[in-house]
């Protein structure tokens, strides 16, 4: 009787590089060590209690199926956010979904056949390999460098990598997890290279509101390339909803969103609840994100200041998001990570970090760098400082 086999899809999908030291994390923690974790988006702000007030007090008498694109009256409350931040679309060009995640998948899905290749500056967030394996699609990195604080790499770089496979580029901004804030001029060269080569430009712009340093500058602002671009968004990080699972998809190509709404319907609808959240998102005052937004800056400006004063350590200054890469004088990231959960403990704590090497395509890169997120408040900020510094002084593997 022949062996049941796993696909080649199954054997080659990836493991979260941010979620596959959970079990060291678990085992530490049955120890009765504490850890800080540093190594998931996860804020710890709270969730603002208007959204969740909205979700409590829904009164209907059936949990039914919405419209596969989302709830109508959602997608034109979201119309007039995207006004606020300068982008002019209507309801018809939105179409929600489970978390940003399958808006990427469904852009994946769309616009590029199994063997077709997507450009992505590295490091990126781990899951877009996860879903290009999904899709059966190549992703192409071309390398930014910690030296520049991961700025965009040079046009001849994207030129260098184009084959006639090439059907996208992704971009993620501010980034995950590099935090590097893309500038205006920054995207106008993408502009350039869809125009020249016609390409899809997916924007990943998950963190828009938390920019530190400049202004942030949406793909959808672009002139002239209506067709080429679709934004891919999320509640999570915005509003602190990580758990609600709900994104957006959102094209002005008529013929592109029709196709990605057959990807919708087949999955029938996005979360009902977590819309209610979304929706009542969008009457949060003004100055909402004035606070978390002060609050990320003092804890960048703290992780920051304490990383470059460990000795052998370099943190670029990240303008957006809530991560920072840092390079530390060690062999292996993903030993290094381990060792901390294993067999490392300061006080009873340790700390747990990404290791940079799951946000690279290129193999071997990434070997000294760990990605941090600083999604905790100052107090633990600082213990997870001087755990890791305690740790650098001891680790066998230092360099």
């Amino acid at each position: 009787m022949t062996q049941l086999t796993i696909s080649r899809r199954g054997n080659i999908m990836p493991a979260s590089p941010i979620r596959k030291l959970v079990p060291y994390a678990e085992a530490a923690k049955k120890k009765g060590i504490y850890v800080y974790h540093l190594n998931i988006g996860q804020p710890d702000i709270e969730t603002p209690k208007m959204v969740l007030d909205a979700v409590r007090h829904s009164d209907f008498k059936i949990l039914e199926y919405s419209h596969s694109a989302g709830n109508e009256s959602y997608r034109k409350k979201l119309v007039s956010y995207y006004k606020k931040v300068g982008i002019d679309i209507n309801y018809n060009q939105i179409m929600i979904t489970t978390g940003g995640s399958e808006a990427i998948l469904f852009g994946f899905m769309a616009c590029l056949d199994p063997g077709d290749e997507v450009i992505i500056p590295e490091p990126f967030y781990a899951n877009y390999n996860g879903f290009a394996v999904e899709a059966g699609v190549t992703v192409v990195p071309i390398t930014s460098y910690i030296e520049n604080g991961f700025a965009l790499p040079p046009i001849e770089d994207f030129e260098k990598a184009i084959t006639p496979k090439t059907k996208a580029i992704v971009i993620c901004n501010p980034n995950n997890p590099t935090g590097y804030l893309y500038s205006k001029e920054e995207m106008e060269i993408l502009r350039q290279i869809i125009i020249k080569h016609n390409l899809y430009l997916f924007a990943d712009e998950a963190y828009r509101e938390f920019c530190y340093e400049g202004s942030h500058f949406s793909a959808m602002l672009l002139q002239g390339v209506d067709d080429n671009v679709v934004l891919m968004d999320t509640i999570s990080k915005r509003y602190s909803c990580c758990g609600g699972r709900i994104g957006a998809f959102i094209t002005r190509n008529k013929e592109l969103y029709n196709a990605a709404m057959k990807f919708a319907q087949a999955r029938l609808s996005p979360p009902s609840f977590a819309q209610i959240a979304g929706e009542a998102a969008i009457d949060l005052p003004d100055d909402y994100f004035n606070i978390t937004k002060a609050e990320y800056k003092s804890r960048r400006d703290l992780i920051v200041k304490r990383l470059n004063a460990i000795p052998g350590v370099f943190c670029p200054n990240p303008g957006g998001a809530f991560y920072a890469i840092a390079k530390l004088p060690i062999d292996d990231a993903d030993k290094f990570c381990q060792w901390l959960l294993e067999d490392f403990q300061f006080n009873n704590q340790t700390v747990m970090l990404a290791p940079a090497t799951g946000f690279y395509g290129t193999a071997g890169l990434g070997k000294q760098e760990v990605r941090l997120a600083y999604v905790l408040n100052l107090t633990a900020i600082n213990g997870a400082m001087d755990c890791l510094e305690k740790a650098l002084q001891v680790y066998p593997g230092k360099v």
